[in-house]
């Protein structure tokens, strides 16, 4: 897959799954505002209570989805090996047999009989064809629900220590239009996963 696709894939299912109300503040404190005959609650948010982060940002920085990325590539790359290597031998076999029947060294009903060989043979490349295809898809979602947990779980861990309400995830054509930079975390969002992601690839000791 190219590398444009999975991004906007990984894109389109962290911007919902990053969009998520964060309970580990206190009830926010409340004043009361008379106006007229009225009493009107105003809900205090307290400072910088919501955030955002930039997904595209973080999606093209975070070097677990470099890594996944040359993963799926090189795991690509085989399973074309492979198919190319399965047309060959077929188209060969097929020839080879076209050749006998066009020089009349098999008789009529052999010559049927490896017709039919060759097509159920045909539909049966067809159809690993295919189980590459479904195979591959599989290993890219499960590779894309990968980036998108470990996002997510950071995310969670980061905010015990910052006590935002809500961090919102935006990405181009999605639902937020507009963050002011003064509570965007994206910066420190993509060092805090790089530096887990690096941690967690270090030899234990």
């Amino acid at each position: 897959m190219k590398k444009t696709s999975l991004i906007i894939n990984i894109v389109l299912v962290i911007a919902v799954a990053v969009l998520y109300v964060l309970h580990f503040m206190d009830a926010p404190a409340t004043t009361k505002i008379a106006e007229g005959n009225e009493e009107v609650e105003d809900i205090v948010k307290g400072e910088q209570a919501i955030a955002w982060v930039n997904m595209d940002s973080i999606i093209s920085k975070y070097d677990m989805y470099f890594d996944i990325q040359k993963e799926l590539e090189s795991k690509g790359r085989n399973m074309e090996v492979d198919m190319t290597n399965r047309s060959r031998a077929f188209e060969k076999e097929m020839i080879a047999s076209q050749d006998k029947v066009q020089k009349g060294l098999v008789t009529r009903s052999v010559a049927q009989q490896m017709q039919q060989d060759l097509a159920a043979k045909e539909q049966e490349l067809y159809a690993y064809r295919d189980e590459l295809r479904m195979r591959f898809a599989e290993e890219e979602q499960v590779m894309l629900r990968k980036i998108q947990y470990s996002i997510t779980d950071f995310t969670k861990k980061f905010n015990q220590d910052r006590g935002y309400e809500v961090i919102l995830s935006g990405s181009f054509g999605g639902p937020l239009l507009y963050g002011h930079p003064s509570i965007d975390i994206t910066k420190e969002v993509i060092a805090g996963l790089n530096k887990e992601y690096q941690e967690s690839k270090a030899p234990k000791k």
